[in-house]
């Protein structure tokens, strides 16, 4: 946290899920020197447990006191409903997407209107998902995780022109699809916490022969390559050691020639419609 803060970042993102609320407590011991209006810090609400998942109103004032208490802090910059995602929920699906809409999400406007919650959202994979939360409520962005990387591109289709169209900010976590695009195509390489696919880890190769050919780094293609898009306002990488943050600053500034970009697209491994310089 010192290096990142020295560095110059200043957005945190946390959630109760993680670490049994360790997360926010670690974060809030880490933060509770500088100054609040200097640093933005978002958490997450519906999710406390890995099978443990409650969007009624009550269940999110809670959520949202307790995240408090924890991080130290009267008011958060961000809010997001934690993976109304049907992976999550099976059968229980449709329930539980009508319990976010009817009870978390009035629950989180009361809360904003009092000032504790700045900016509401929806944190998830399933892009399709987040086009209809977007769709049924005014949210102000969406946490998508993994959704628009150099190797998934469902969101560009429909709902990052639709949020750029109604100006929801896009903030894409898993810029690496939790392991592959930083490590490349690689034995034990991870792709959406599982072992890649077959055909993941070929695509993996190919592009990476693309990036060498062009003598750039993988993990920095695969950092910068989401930005291009201009509904995403950031990528959210998680770091362990202060080794990993400065790794990917560095990688963040790495110079990629649009070559690289064109040379992507004539091999039809990203979108000829994918916005590149």
């Amino acid at each position: 946290m010192d290096a990142a803060w020295r560095a110059g970042l200043r957005y945190f993102d946390t959630a109760p899920l993680y670490g049994g609320g360790d997360s926010e407590r670690r974060y809030g011991h880490a933060l509770r020197e500088h100054p609040r209006d200097e640093y933005a810090i978002s958490t997450k609400v519906g999710r406390e447990g890995e099978h443990e998942f409650d969007y009624s109103a009550t269940a999110v004032t809670h959520s949202i006191r307790r995240s408090c208490e924890r991080l130290g802090v009267a008011r958060l910059d961000v809010v997001y409903l934690h993976d109304v995602d049907p992976d999550m929920h099976g059968d229980s699906f449709e329930r539980r997407f009508a319990e976010a809409i009817e009870a978390a999400y009035p629950a989180l406007r009361a809360l904003r209107d009092d000032g504790v919650v700045a900016a509401m959202g929806a944190g998830l994979k399933d892009w399709n998902v987040a086009l209809r939360l977007v769709q049924a409520v005014p949210l102000d962005c969406v946490m998508l995780a993994g959704g628009y990387t150099l190797l998934q591109h469902g969101a560009l289709e429909a709902l990052l022109p639709w949020c750029e169209a109604h100006s929801v900010s896009i903030v894409l976590a898993a810029p690496f699809n939790s392991g592959i695009l930083a490590k490349g195509a690689v034995e034990g390489a991870r792709y959406y916490y599982e072992p890649a696919p077959p055909e993941i880890m070929q695509r993996t190769r190919d592009i990476e022969a693309v990036c060498a050919r062009h003598a750039v780094p993988l993990a920095a293609a695969a950092l910068q390559f989401p930005l291009h898009h201009p509904a995403v306002a950031c990528v959210v990488a998680g770091h362990e050691r202060a080794v990993e943050v400065e790794r990917n600053l560095s990688l963040m500034r790495h110079p990629i020639p649009p070559a690289l970009w064109a040379e992507l697209k004539r091999e039809r491994l990203i979108p000829a419609h994918a916005p590149t310089p």
